[in-house]
């Protein structure tokens, strides 16, 4: 009896570790950037290789650790110049990855963020709405939780990991356009 009871459970784990996970892709790079920049734009493919200053000073104006030095992004251009620049976060939410793009302004304000991969469950998936919340902002102190940004109610861990990264580009940004960072110490 004890081994059928077993043999039960174990068969019970491992249906559970079978279950199908909700991770999926949003929106492929292709589309994310085509969204970025219009038809009639350009879009250049940059590599930069970030100085041991600059991810220091990116780490103080972010108040989050950088990770890597090497940051590929995507410079939009019309006949008029700059349009705008594009950057790819990835990061563990809580034990699953997220990407997400972030468009920068040339003022170095974002245009929009727009999630591409969430593997966490749906119901943690930031909104829509929730993200337009970025639009027009620069990294300066009111680009945090609980004070110029709403946190999801039920799923804070998402908003707090969007949030930091969204002021690590911000920070990588303002160091490859040598903008000063809006940040009162």
């Amino acid at each position: 009896m004890e081994s059928r009871t077993r043999l039960r459970l174990l068969a019970g784990a491992a249906l559970l570790g079978a279950a199908p996970v909700s991770a999926r892709v949003i929106l492929s790079q292709k589309d994310a950037l085509a969204l970025a920049f219009p038809a009639a734009t350009t879009v250049e493919r940059r590599t930069a290789f970030l100085s041991d200053s600059q991810v220091r000073a990116a780490e103080k104006a972010a108040q989050s650790k950088i990770e890597t030095k090497v940051w590929t992004y995507y410079v939009g251009r019309s006949s008029a110049g700059v349009t705008g620049t594009a950057y790819f976060e990835s990061h563990v939410v809580r034990a699953m990855d997220e990407t997400f793009m972030v468009v920068v302004e040339p003022d170095g304000k974002v245009r929009f963020v727009e999630i591409l991969s969430f593997c966490e469950p749906d119901e943690y998936l930031a909104s829509k709405r929730w993200l337009g919340q970025f639009k027009g902002r620069p990294l300066d102190e009111e680009l945090l939780l609980r004070r110029g940004l709403r946190n999801i109610t039920g799923a804070s861990l998402t908003s707090e990991a969007i949030t930091r990264g969204v002021r690590r580009v911000l920070a990588v940004h303002g160091a490859l356009n040598d903008l000063p960072p809006n940040v009162v110490d």
